[in-house]
């Protein structure tokens, strides 16, 4: 494979596995700060400042963390010149953006923005980044930015290891297609009811409730966990026991259902509120919903596809799989 020499070792630039392309840019993947969205929306510095304190809050907490922020962007676009463009890319844009099998992608933390990246990427090797380690735990953020010049080039020079995480994909009767990096949720957009009949491999059930999480293994210690407690706690309250946590390794090729809240009535039941999607199994949802019902991932509710009468979602394991860097 020929591809163009990296400038220190000479040698040509390896794309992702399975690409026989050179990567040709790094794309950094930055989210903008509670302060900066602040100042967006009151147009200044001194109007957030007074908007924050006027309602009880610390600026000098806003104001540390944003510098921190700059602080490590700054030091990792230092560290990633490597020879290739550099095209930084704000997460509100990542779902818009085309890119491609040459891309080398970089994501400045918090995890939720790895999260809501390795959706839009393919098969490209992912990097998450560690902004401020005081402050967040980074879960998928292994890197800090002084070590990320490291960690790329350990992955142009395919020394890199990965965990290969399994994602969760939703495909609608209507043709359109969603892919999840922790969760969905299926249900209705606001606080009512949703409507609809479920099909987990034991025949339809017609269900009223909050929703259905469909949760992969990364998944599995966020919303999904906490549906599990709430669940622990009301057994507690019974005097019944409660079981382990629920956890599944990020490799782990199934998914986990729960229903919300199921309400049983005349026209709705509850024999099928939790179980696996076993890989190569799907759940079905048919909505009964004239309106309102939407199908969304990973918490990024503007971003959803209308689940509505008439509309069936079949909700798998994804073929394809996340490729986040960890060494």
């Amino acid at each position: 494979m020929v591809g163009t020499p990296h400038p220190a070792s000479g040698h040509p630039l390896p794309a992702g596995e399975g690409s026989s392309e050179a990567f040709e840019k790094l794309v950094l993947v930055t989210r903008k700060t509670r302060l900066t969205e602040l100042i967006e929306r009151f147009n200044t510095r001194a109007q957030a400042r007074f908007y924050l304190e006027h309602a009880g809050l610390d600026f000098d907490d806003y104001q540390a963390e944003d510098d921190e922020y700059r602080r490590s962007l700054e030091v990792l676009e230092r560290g990633l010149q490597l020879g290739l463009p550099v095209q930084v890319l704000d997460r509100a844009l990542v779902p818009t953006y085309l890119f491609s099998r040459t891309d080398l992608v970089v994501a400045l933390g918090q995890d939720g923005l790895v999260a809501n990246t390795a959706k839009y990427i393919g098969a490209q090797p992912l990097i998450g980044v560690n902004p401020d380690p005081k402050r967040f735990d980074g879960i998928l953020l292994p890197f800090l930015p002084a070590d990320a010049r490291r960690a790329a080039m350990a992955v142009l020079e395919r020394r890199s290891r990965f965990r290969e995480v399994t994602l969760a994909e939703a495909k609608l009767s209507d043709g359109q297609r969603l892919l999840a990096f922790n969760d969905f949720y299926v249900g209705a957009r606001t606080h009512v009811s949703a409507r609809y009949r479920l099909d987990a491999g034991n025949g339809w059930e017609r269900q009223s409730s909050s929703g259905v999480i469909v949760s992969t293994g990364a998944g599995s210690t966020g919303w999904l966990s906490s549906v599990c407690q709430m669940a622990s706690g009301v057994a507690k309250l019974l005097g019944g026991t409660t079981g382990p946590a629920l956890k599944l390794k990020w490799e782990d090729p199934r998914l986990v259902f729960v229903v919300r809240e199921p309400f049983v009535s005349r026209h709705s039941s509850a024999a099928f509120t939790a179980g696996m999607v076993e890989r190569g199994a799907a759940l079905k949802l048919e909505s009964l919903m004239p309106s309102g019902g939407v199908l969304f991932s990973d918490g990024m509710e503007d971003d959803y596809l209308a689940f509505n009468s008439g509309v069936v979602a079949e909700l798998r394991a994804a073929p394809q799989r996340a490729r986040l860097a960890v060494g």
